[in-house]
């Protein structure tokens, strides 16, 4: 399936979708209120079958947080990214932990890292780093007491 089918079928499923142009990848830009529901669509309408979510992480712009899910079907070989900005002050996500299971992993990763709270999910707690530690080491504003590094 070429890019441009792809948009079609993505954009009758999700009409208010938009579209970021100029990556290797169709890149879809969501609001975060409207992402399980699509996150569900991208998973199961026909034509669409996102079966694989194969990598999410998220990028500290300082103002904001920007998540970015990486998807793919295995069944018609085509690839996806999904981006969703989130407030610096309060970031938060839906989990899509039981649409795609390697969801799991990768929101108490970025939870653990980036201090990104994903709502419903069946075991948010620090994945890497000890219960005990300060703060979120992804971060920028992060100040990490032992090597001194600011950005």
């Amino acid at each position: 399936m070429v890019d441009e089918v792809l948009k079609i079928k993505i954009s009758e499923s999700v009409p208010s979708v938009l579209f970021e142009e100029g990556g290797e990848w169709i890149t879809v830009m969501i609001e975060p209120p409207s992402w399980l529901s699509l996150a569900d669509r991208f998973r199961f309408a026909p034509g669409l079958d996102f079966d694989f979510l194969f990598c999410l992480t998220c990028i500290d712009w300082k103002s904001h947080f920007t998540m970015v899910y990486h998807l793919r079907s295995t069944l018609n070989g085509q690839e996806m990214v999904v981006k969703s900005k989130l407030d610096h002050t309060a970031p938060e996500m839906e989990s899509v932990s039981h649409i795609w299971r390697t969801a799991e992993f990768h929101e108490r990763e970025v939870y653990d890292l980036f201090g990104i709270k994903f709502l419903h999910h069946p075991d948010l707690r620090r994945l890497l780093l000890t219960d005990d530690w300060k703060g979120y080491p992804l971060r920028k504003d992060y100040e990490d007491p032992v090597n001194m590094i600011k950005l």
